[in-house]
């Protein structure tokens, strides 16, 4: 849509940021510590450390959000990227994950990590369409749910 905006993260948008991303972890899997912790304390545990919450909006509310977890000046992860389930397949969460691939460029990343799970086979197509590759899974691996770690080079 041409009134489609992606946005850095606000205090208003944050139960749309929790509710989003429950909805379709819950849909698929379980709601583990780590998702707690960052979902109810974006602010603390996402913007502080360094890193950002961009939103996707239009008239009718928040249409996705994409995180950017800073684990080192140049490295960062995309984490809690959930779209509204009427958003899916309109092209919004490739425009949502791009955008917050520039913005981490913007911040200084030359590389981008996540962690995912093969089932979320729509993930998995946006993340190699731009550009992830699968890596080894990390031996600190937070989630339970994990099965696959992809990286992206911004150099």
């Amino acid at each position: 849509s041409t009134e489609l905006r992606v946005i850095e993260y606000e205090p208003r948008h944050a139960v749309a940021f929790r509710d989003l991303n429950l909805s379709w972890i819950e849909e698929y899997f379980e709601a583990e510590e780590e998702d707690h912790h960052l979902l109810l304390h974006p602010e603390e545990a996402i913007i502080l450390p360094g890193g950002a919450i961009l939103v996707a909006e239009d008239p009718t509310g928040v249409l996705g959000v994409c995180a950017l977890l800073c684990l080192s000046p140049e490295r960062y992860e995309i984490s809690k990227m959930a779209l509204r389930a009427n958003a899916r397949g309109h092209g919004i969460g490739q425009h949502l994950l791009s955008k917050t691939i520039v913005h981490a460029r913007d911040l200084g990343a030359k590389q981008l990590f996540l962690i995912s799970n093969t089932a979320l086979e729509a993930a998995m197509g946006l993340y190699r369409k731009v550009g992830f590759v699968e890596v080894p899974l990390p031996a600190d691996n937070k989630y339970a749910r994990g099965n696959i770690a992809m990286e992206m080079s911004l150099s």
